[in-house]
């Protein structure tokens, strides 16, 4: 699944192309995805595209009037192409501008959407979520008020949108081990100064990704239709049994929340 990284990524890639150009037409090929294309997206003809902007893992295409809203879902992508080329099997949406370029989004999966509202702050899918990892909502005194009473591991919390946006289990297991706060610890027993370690973690890791075009997931496909990447060497994900690269023990890997969980017991104690 394209997370927050991949997402901001793609939103990158395509704001040069999309931002000050009128949309033409949209053509939907395929209208059952997670939640069905409203066919008010064809109001879409004419307007200009404003801006493009991203809340969690949706991207928000202002127009004139009214916004997309487009969710990447578990392997969905973007791809600009600048002259019309034939559509393969999982093409189901063509944005269609004026001077010829097409957004073109792929979704073999179908879990993805488009949603068309005019009224971005009462769109139930955006109503609810949590602040923005890399804004200054995000703090430790934040976390530390919202976590008082929540007796769960703290992977699972941070992974919750509802309390932040955007950190996905890869992101999580790194912010973790950066910070030297052991997965499985409850939410009530970490202190504000090790909240302060994990805020800034997670912000350096998430930067970091962004900076670097986003971790390699084989779903994922930038703009230009070349895979993700992602430089920097992974700390502790996916690296069970490997030696630790700070204190030479061995990774550690434990399912918490159904997901797989990546740890150092010695440096996360």
């Amino acid at each position: 699944m394209p997370e927050l990284p991949e997402v901001e990524t793609s939103r990158r890639g395509i704001l040069p192309y999309l931002k000050g150009q009128t949309i033409k037409h949209i053509i939907v090929r395929q209208s059952k995805l997670r939640w069905p294309i409203d066919e008010t997206i064809r109001n879409a003809q004419g307007q200009v595209i404003v801006d493009i902007k991203r809340r969690a893992k949706y991207l928000l295409l202002q127009l004139t009037h009214d916004w997309i809203v487009i969710h990447l879902g578990m392997s969905g992508s973007l791809r600009i192409l600048e002259s019309y080329q034939e559509p393969a099997k999982h093409d189901h949406v063509d944005l269609v501008l004026v001077n010829g370029v097409i957004l073109r989004y792929t979704d073999p999966r179908r879990f993805g959407s488009w949603l068309w509202t005019n009224s971005i702050d009462q769109l139930t899918q955006l109503k609810y979520l949590g602040p923005e990892p890399l804004s200054n909502d995000f703090s430790a005194n934040y976390l530390f008020e919202k976590g008082r009473n929540r007796n769960i591991p703290i992977k699972s919390w941070i992974m919750d949108n509802h309390i932040v946006v955007g950190v996905g289990n890869i992101y999580a297991s790194e912010s973790l081990f950066m910070a030297k706060i052991n997965p499985h610890r409850k939410v009530n027993t970490l202190t504000l100064t090790e909240f302060e370690r994990l805020v800034t973690a997670i912000k350096q890791v998430l930067a970091k990704s962004i900076e670097q075009g986003g971790t390699t997931l084989k779903d994922f496909v930038q703009s230009n239709g070349k895979p993700g990447y992602f430089v920097q060497k992974l700390q502790v994900y996916g690296r069970e049994g490997e030696k630790c690269l700070i204190c030479q023990s061995d990774i550690k890997s434990h399912r918490i929340g159904q997901r797989n969980t990546f740890y150092c017991e010695n440096c996360q104690k």
